[in-house]
Protein backbone atom coordinates (compact mmCIF):
# COMPACT_ATOMS: atom_id res chain seq x y z
CA UNK A 1 0.00 0.00 0.00
CA UNK A 2 1.14 3.41 -0.70
CA UNK A 3 2.18 5.15 2.65
CA UNK A 4 0.35 8.59 3.66
CA UNK A 5 0.06 9.87 7.18
CA UNK A 6 -0.22 6.57 9.16
CA UNK A 7 1.36 4.57 5.88
CA UNK A 8 -1.08 2.38 5.06
CA UNK A 9 -3.94 4.70 2.90
CA UNK A 10 -4.08 3.83 -0.77
CA UNK A 11 -6.72 4.44 -3.39
CA UNK A 12 -9.96 2.27 -1.92
CA UNK A 13 -9.30 4.18 1.70
CA UNK A 14 -10.16 4.27 4.40
CA UNK A 15 -12.33 7.08 3.94
CA UNK A 16 -12.72 8.23 7.62
CA UNK A 17 -11.01 7.20 10.53
CA UNK A 18 -12.35 8.47 14.14
CA UNK A 19 -10.95 8.52 17.44
CA UNK A 20 -13.22 8.87 20.49
CA UNK A 21 -11.93 9.96 23.53
CA UNK A 22 -14.11 10.68 26.47
CA UNK A 23 -12.20 10.53 29.32
CA UNK A 24 -14.89 10.95 32.01
CA UNK A 25 -16.91 8.29 30.37
CA UNK A 26 -14.07 6.05 29.94
CA UNK A 27 -14.80 5.44 26.82
CA UNK A 28 -11.52 5.15 24.35
CA UNK A 29 -12.08 3.66 20.92
CA UNK A 30 -11.44 3.79 17.00
CA UNK A 31 -13.58 3.72 14.19
CA UNK A 32 -12.81 3.10 10.33
CA UNK A 33 -14.89 3.72 7.84
CA UNK A 34 -12.74 1.98 4.49
CA UNK A 35 -14.62 2.27 1.37
CA UNK A 36 -18.45 2.64 0.61
CA UNK A 37 -18.35 2.57 -2.96
CA UNK A 38 -20.55 -0.04 -2.85
CA UNK A 39 -23.02 1.11 -0.06
CA UNK A 40 -22.87 1.41 3.66
CA UNK A 41 -19.99 0.07 5.56
CA UNK A 42 -20.84 -3.13 7.48
CA UNK A 43 -18.40 -3.77 10.56
CA UNK A 44 -18.23 -4.88 13.61
CA UNK A 45 -17.40 -4.03 17.03
CA UNK A 46 -14.78 -5.32 18.78
CA UNK A 47 -13.92 -5.09 22.41
CA UNK A 48 -10.23 -5.59 23.11
CA UNK A 49 -7.59 -3.92 25.34
CA UNK A 50 -4.66 -4.01 23.22
CA UNK A 51 -6.08 -2.86 19.73
CA UNK A 52 -4.30 -0.64 17.29
CA UNK A 53 -5.35 1.77 14.83
CA UNK A 54 -3.31 -0.32 12.18
CA UNK A 55 -4.98 -3.29 13.44
CA UNK A 56 -8.24 -1.38 12.84
CA UNK A 57 -7.30 -0.69 9.53
CA UNK A 58 -6.68 -4.22 8.62
CA UNK A 59 -9.95 -5.51 10.26
CA UNK A 60 -12.15 -2.58 8.24
CA UNK A 61 -10.05 -3.26 4.85
CA UNK A 62 -10.93 -7.11 5.02
CA UNK A 63 -14.70 -5.95 5.71
CA UNK A 64 -14.34 -4.06 2.09
CA UNK A 65 -12.77 -7.07 0.42
CA UNK A 66 -15.24 -9.54 2.56
CA UNK A 67 -18.55 -7.58 1.72
CA UNK A 68 -17.16 -6.94 -2.23
CA UNK A 69 -16.11 -10.70 -2.35
CA UNK A 70 -20.09 -11.89 -1.46
CA UNK A 71 -21.46 -9.30 -3.49
CA UNK A 72 -22.96 -7.43 -1.13
CA UNK A 73 -24.25 -3.89 -0.99
CA UNK A 74 -22.02 -2.76 1.71
CA UNK A 75 -18.54 -1.63 1.73
CA UNK A 76 -16.18 -2.23 5.01
CA UNK A 77 -15.57 -0.35 8.02
CA UNK A 78 -14.64 -1.55 11.59
CA UNK A 79 -14.76 -0.21 15.37
CA UNK A 80 -12.83 -1.08 18.27
CA UNK A 81 -13.37 -0.09 21.60
CA UNK A 82 -10.14 -0.74 24.05
CA UNK A 83 -11.40 -2.40 27.58
CA UNK A 84 -11.56 -6.01 28.63
CA UNK A 85 -14.53 -7.78 27.09
CA UNK A 86 -15.00 -9.60 30.30
CA UNK A 87 -16.26 -6.86 31.88
CA UNK A 88 -19.35 -6.81 34.37
CA UNK A 89 -22.63 -6.77 32.60
CA UNK A 90 -23.61 -3.30 33.87
CA UNK A 91 -20.33 -1.64 32.59
CA UNK A 92 -20.06 -3.16 29.55
CA UNK A 93 -23.38 -1.88 28.35
CA UNK A 94 -22.66 1.59 30.11
CA UNK A 95 -19.86 1.93 27.93
CA UNK A 96 -21.43 0.27 24.37
CA UNK A 97 -24.28 2.94 25.23
CA UNK A 98 -21.49 5.99 25.37
CA UNK A 99 -20.26 4.29 22.01
CA UNK A 100 -23.11 4.14 19.82
CA UNK A 101 -23.76 8.02 21.00
CA UNK A 102 -20.57 9.07 20.21
CA UNK A 103 -20.67 7.37 16.58
CA UNK A 104 -24.38 8.45 15.96
CA UNK A 105 -24.01 11.06 13.10
CA UNK A 106 -21.28 8.28 11.68
CA UNK A 107 -24.54 7.54 9.49
CA UNK A 108 -22.13 5.65 6.72
CA UNK A 109 -21.34 3.23 9.12
CA UNK A 110 -23.57 0.31 10.42
CA UNK A 111 -22.37 -1.64 13.04
CA UNK A 112 -22.84 -5.61 14.28
CA UNK A 113 -21.08 -7.95 16.69
CA UNK A 114 -18.13 -9.05 16.82
CA UNK A 115 -15.24 -10.33 19.56
CA UNK A 116 -16.50 -8.68 23.36
CA UNK A 117 -19.89 -7.85 21.42
CA UNK A 118 -23.28 -10.15 21.01
CA UNK A 119 -26.87 -9.42 19.82
CA UNK A 120 -27.63 -7.75 23.43
CA UNK A 121 -24.99 -5.40 22.41
CA UNK A 122 -26.51 -4.13 19.06
CA UNK A 123 -29.58 -4.08 20.72
CA UNK A 124 -28.15 -1.35 22.78
CA UNK A 125 -26.65 0.19 19.55
CA UNK A 126 -29.62 0.63 18.22
CA UNK A 127 -31.64 1.63 21.26
CA UNK A 128 -29.25 4.63 21.17
CA UNK A 129 -28.86 5.38 17.06
CA UNK A 130 -31.47 3.75 15.79
CA UNK A 131 -29.20 1.36 13.42
CA UNK A 132 -27.12 -1.66 13.94
CA UNK A 133 -27.54 -5.42 12.55
CA UNK A 134 -27.11 -8.98 14.06
CA UNK A 135 -29.97 -7.76 16.35
CA UNK A 136 -32.02 -10.43 19.00
CA UNK A 137 -34.38 -12.16 17.17
CA UNK A 138 -37.22 -9.99 19.26
CA UNK A 139 -35.88 -7.10 17.64
CA UNK A 140 -36.46 -8.48 13.98
CA UNK A 141 -32.46 -9.58 14.24
CA UNK A 142 -31.49 -12.80 12.72
CA UNK A 143 -29.58 -13.71 15.81
CA UNK A 144 -25.96 -14.75 13.77
CA UNK A 145 -24.30 -16.90 16.74
CA UNK A 146 -27.23 -18.39 17.52
CA UNK A 147 -27.80 -20.02 13.97
CA UNK A 148 -23.80 -20.88 13.54
CA UNK A 149 -24.05 -18.69 10.73
CA UNK A 150 -20.35 -18.03 10.14
CA UNK A 151 -19.62 -22.01 11.01
CA UNK A 152 -21.83 -22.64 8.53
CA UNK A 153 -20.14 -20.47 5.83
CA UNK A 154 -17.03 -22.25 7.10
CA UNK A 155 -18.30 -25.30 6.27
CA UNK A 156 -19.08 -25.06 2.68
CA UNK A 157 -15.84 -23.37 1.95
CA UNK A 158 -14.07 -26.37 3.34
CA UNK A 159 -15.98 -28.66 1.41
CA UNK A 160 -15.14 -26.94 -1.90
CA UNK A 161 -11.33 -26.58 -0.43
CA UNK A 162 -11.25 -30.90 -0.23
CA UNK A 163 -12.70 -30.76 -3.50
CA UNK A 164 -9.65 -28.98 -5.08
CA UNK A 165 -7.20 -30.74 -2.53
CA UNK A 166 -8.26 -34.32 -3.74
CA UNK A 167 -9.32 -34.81 0.16
CA UNK A 168 -12.61 -36.43 1.23
CA UNK A 169 -14.15 -34.44 3.91
CA UNK A 170 -15.84 -37.65 5.01
CA UNK A 171 -13.13 -38.64 7.64
CA UNK A 172 -10.71 -35.61 7.36
CA UNK A 173 -9.14 -34.40 10.11
CA UNK A 174 -9.59 -30.88 11.85
CA UNK A 175 -8.41 -28.64 13.81
CA UNK A 176 -9.79 -25.68 15.70
CA UNK A 177 -8.11 -22.93 16.81
CA UNK A 178 -10.85 -20.96 19.07
CA UNK A 179 -13.74 -22.29 20.18
CA UNK A 180 -15.81 -19.44 20.66
CA UNK A 181 -19.26 -18.91 18.90
CA UNK A 182 -17.97 -19.35 14.99
CA UNK A 183 -15.26 -21.93 15.86
CA UNK A 184 -18.08 -24.45 17.71
CA UNK A 185 -20.56 -23.91 14.86
CA UNK A 186 -18.02 -24.71 12.49
CA UNK A 187 -17.18 -27.92 14.45
CA UNK A 188 -20.35 -29.13 14.66
CA UNK A 189 -21.52 -28.03 10.55
CA UNK A 190 -18.01 -30.23 10.11
CA UNK A 191 -18.96 -33.29 12.00
CA UNK A 192 -22.42 -33.62 10.51
CA UNK A 193 -20.45 -33.64 7.10
CA UNK A 194 -18.61 -36.57 8.13
CA UNK A 195 -15.21 -34.63 9.11
CA UNK A 196 -13.98 -35.76 12.69
CA UNK A 197 -12.37 -33.16 14.87
CA UNK A 198 -9.72 -34.27 16.58
CA UNK A 199 -8.48 -31.07 18.51
CA UNK A 200 -9.93 -27.59 19.54
CA UNK A 201 -8.14 -25.16 21.41
CA UNK A 202 -9.56 -21.78 23.43
CA UNK A 203 -7.11 -19.01 24.91
CA UNK A 204 -6.12 -22.02 28.58
CA UNK A 205 -5.38 -24.81 26.13
CA UNK A 206 -5.87 -27.38 23.79
CA UNK A 207 -7.29 -30.82 23.57
CA UNK A 208 -6.92 -33.56 21.35
CA UNK A 209 -8.01 -36.65 20.53
CA UNK A 210 -7.10 -38.35 17.46
CA UNK A 211 -10.19 -40.97 17.55
CA UNK A 212 -12.19 -38.17 17.19
CA UNK A 213 -14.03 -35.30 20.06
CA UNK A 214 -17.40 -36.73 21.61
CA UNK A 215 -18.35 -32.46 20.15
CA UNK A 216 -21.96 -32.87 22.26
CA UNK A 217 -19.82 -33.46 25.85
CA UNK A 218 -17.36 -31.13 24.83
CA UNK A 219 -19.78 -28.25 24.26
CA UNK A 220 -21.34 -29.38 27.35
CA UNK A 221 -18.34 -28.75 29.17
CA UNK A 222 -17.30 -25.48 27.49
CA UNK A 223 -21.05 -24.18 28.78
CA UNK A 224 -19.83 -24.70 32.06
CA UNK A 225 -17.23 -22.33 32.21
CA UNK A 226 -14.73 -25.07 31.65
CA UNK A 227 -11.55 -24.83 29.61
CA UNK A 228 -11.57 -27.35 26.45
CA UNK A 229 -7.85 -28.71 28.35
CA UNK A 230 -9.99 -29.94 31.27
CA UNK A 231 -12.31 -32.14 29.23
CA UNK A 232 -11.28 -35.86 30.14
CA UNK A 233 -11.90 -37.57 27.35
CA UNK A 234 -8.67 -36.69 25.50
CA UNK A 235 -4.82 -34.89 25.85
CA UNK A 236 -4.35 -31.79 26.93
CA UNK A 237 -1.56 -29.40 25.92
CA UNK A 238 -1.24 -25.41 25.71
CA UNK A 239 -2.96 -23.16 23.75
CA UNK A 240 0.04 -23.09 21.43
CA UNK A 241 -0.33 -26.98 21.05
CA UNK A 242 -3.12 -26.57 18.26
CA UNK A 243 -0.53 -25.07 15.83
CA UNK A 244 1.55 -28.90 15.34
CA UNK A 245 -1.37 -31.16 15.53
CA UNK A 246 -1.23 -33.33 12.53
CA UNK A 247 -4.54 -32.79 10.19
CA UNK A 248 -5.98 -32.46 6.96
CA UNK A 249 -7.82 -28.77 8.10
CA UNK A 250 -6.90 -26.78 9.99
CA UNK A 251 -9.06 -23.43 11.06
CA UNK A 252 -7.64 -20.55 12.51
CA UNK A 253 -11.35 -18.75 14.70
CA UNK A 254 -9.14 -17.01 17.39
CA UNK A 255 -7.63 -13.75 17.33
CA UNK A 256 -5.12 -11.91 14.20
CA UNK A 257 -2.01 -13.00 13.25
CA UNK A 258 -1.90 -16.35 15.04
CA UNK A 259 0.02 -17.61 12.58
CA UNK A 260 3.68 -16.02 11.80
CA UNK A 261 7.24 -16.85 10.79
CA UNK A 262 7.97 -18.06 13.94
CA UNK A 263 5.52 -20.93 14.01
CA UNK A 264 4.52 -21.75 11.00
CA UNK A 265 6.88 -24.12 10.35
CA UNK A 266 4.93 -26.35 12.87
CA UNK A 267 1.46 -26.35 11.17
CA UNK A 268 1.05 -29.83 9.67
CA UNK A 269 -2.07 -29.44 7.69
CA UNK A 270 -2.92 -29.71 3.71
CA UNK A 271 -5.71 -27.09 4.05
CA UNK A 272 -6.31 -23.94 5.97
CA UNK A 273 -9.45 -21.91 6.49
CA UNK A 274 -9.71 -19.35 7.75
CA UNK A 275 -12.49 -18.65 10.62
CA UNK A 276 -10.61 -15.12 12.34
CA UNK A 277 -9.77 -12.67 10.73
CA UNK A 278 -6.67 -11.97 9.74
CA UNK A 279 -5.19 -14.73 11.65
CA UNK A 280 -2.31 -15.05 9.06
CA UNK A 281 1.04 -12.64 8.70
CA UNK A 282 1.67 -12.13 5.25
CA UNK A 283 4.87 -14.20 5.50
CA UNK A 284 3.63 -16.79 6.43
CA UNK A 285 0.94 -17.11 3.69
CA UNK A 286 3.93 -17.14 1.50
CA UNK A 287 5.35 -19.51 3.65
CA UNK A 288 2.40 -21.48 3.09
CA UNK A 289 1.62 -21.44 -0.26
CA UNK A 290 5.52 -22.44 -1.23
CA UNK A 291 4.66 -25.53 0.91
CA UNK A 292 1.17 -26.45 -1.18
CA UNK A 293 -0.87 -25.69 1.69
CA UNK A 294 -4.47 -24.76 0.05
CA UNK A 295 -5.23 -21.92 1.87
CA UNK A 296 -8.75 -20.23 1.80
CA UNK A 297 -8.69 -16.47 2.81
CA UNK A 298 -10.97 -15.38 5.75
CA UNK A 299 -12.71 -12.60 4.05
CA UNK A 300 -13.78 -15.52 1.58
CA UNK A 301 -14.72 -18.12 3.99
CA UNK A 302 -15.86 -16.55 7.23
CA UNK A 303 -17.97 -14.13 5.10
CA UNK A 304 -21.62 -16.15 6.62
CA UNK A 305 -21.63 -13.44 9.29
CA UNK A 306 -21.95 -10.24 7.18
CA UNK A 307 -23.92 -12.38 4.59
CA UNK A 308 -26.37 -13.05 7.09
CA UNK A 309 -26.01 -9.13 8.60
CA UNK A 310 -26.59 -7.65 5.11
CA UNK A 311 -30.01 -10.11 4.70
CA UNK A 312 -30.98 -9.16 8.10
CA UNK A 313 -30.68 -5.29 7.09
CA UNK A 314 -32.59 -6.02 3.93
CA UNK A 315 -35.56 -7.22 5.70
CA UNK A 316 -34.76 -11.06 4.85
CA UNK A 317 -35.47 -13.91 7.06
CA UNK A 318 -33.38 -16.60 8.32
CA UNK A 319 -34.20 -18.85 5.52
CA UNK A 320 -33.17 -16.23 3.10
CA UNK A 321 -29.96 -15.80 5.20
CA UNK A 322 -28.85 -19.24 5.24
CA UNK A 323 -29.44 -20.47 1.63
CA UNK A 324 -27.29 -17.21 0.70
CA UNK A 325 -24.92 -17.87 3.20
CA UNK A 326 -23.94 -21.58 1.24
CA UNK A 327 -24.96 -20.29 -2.62
CA UNK A 328 -22.31 -17.36 -1.80
CA UNK A 329 -19.53 -18.69 0.00
CA UNK A 330 -19.89 -21.84 -2.38
CA UNK A 331 -19.94 -19.99 -5.65
CA UNK A 332 -17.05 -17.65 -4.73
CA UNK A 333 -14.57 -19.92 -2.85
CA UNK A 334 -14.93 -21.65 -6.08
CA UNK A 335 -13.87 -18.69 -8.01
CA UNK A 336 -11.19 -17.83 -5.94
CA UNK A 337 -9.69 -21.42 -6.19
CA UNK A 338 -10.61 -21.76 -9.59
CA UNK A 339 -8.32 -17.75 -10.56
CA UNK A 340 -5.43 -18.93 -8.24
CA UNK A 341 -4.92 -22.30 -10.04
CA UNK A 342 -5.35 -20.67 -13.46
CA UNK A 343 -3.31 -17.51 -13.15
CA UNK A 344 -0.90 -19.65 -10.69
CA UNK A 345 -0.74 -16.83 -7.98
CA UNK A 346 -1.89 -17.52 -4.56
CA UNK A 347 -5.02 -17.58 -3.33
CA UNK A 348 -5.19 -14.44 -1.10
CA UNK A 349 -4.20 -12.54 -4.54
CA UNK A 350 -6.43 -14.05 -6.29
CA UNK A 351 -9.04 -13.45 -3.87
CA UNK A 352 -8.24 -9.42 -3.34
CA UNK A 353 -7.98 -9.07 -7.42
CA UNK A 354 -11.61 -9.87 -7.73
CA UNK A 355 -12.97 -7.81 -4.63
CA UNK A 356 -11.01 -4.71 -5.58
CA UNK A 357 -12.23 -5.34 -9.18
CA UNK A 358 -15.75 -4.70 -7.95
CA UNK A 359 -15.05 -2.18 -5.55
CA UNK A 360 -13.13 -0.04 -8.21
CA UNK A 361 -16.02 -0.69 -10.54
CA UNK A 362 -18.40 0.61 -8.06
CA UNK A 363 -15.75 4.08 -7.23
CA UNK A 364 -15.85 4.44 -10.89
CA UNK A 365 -19.78 5.30 -11.24
CA UNK A 366 -18.94 7.65 -8.29
CA UNK A 367 -18.53 11.44 -8.85
CA UNK A 368 -15.48 13.14 -6.88
CA UNK A 369 -16.05 13.78 -3.64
Amino acid sequence: MAGGWFGFEDALGPERIVHLWLAGLGLEAIVVVDNTALGPAIGGVRIAPDVTLEECFRLARAMTFKNAAAGLRHGGGKAVIRADPALPPAEKERLVRAFARAIGELVDYVPGPDMGTDERAMAWVRDEIGRAVGLPRELGGIPLDEIGATGRGLAVACEVACRHAGIPLEGARVAIQGFGAVGRHAALQLAERGARIVAVSDSKGTIVREDGLDLPRLLAHKVRGEPVSSFPEGRAADAEAIVAVPCEIWIPAARPDVIHEGNVSRLEARIVVSGANIPITGAAEAILHERGVLLVPDFVANAGGVICAAVEYAGGSERDALATIEETIRANTEAVLVRAREERIPTRRAAERLARERVERAMSFRRFR
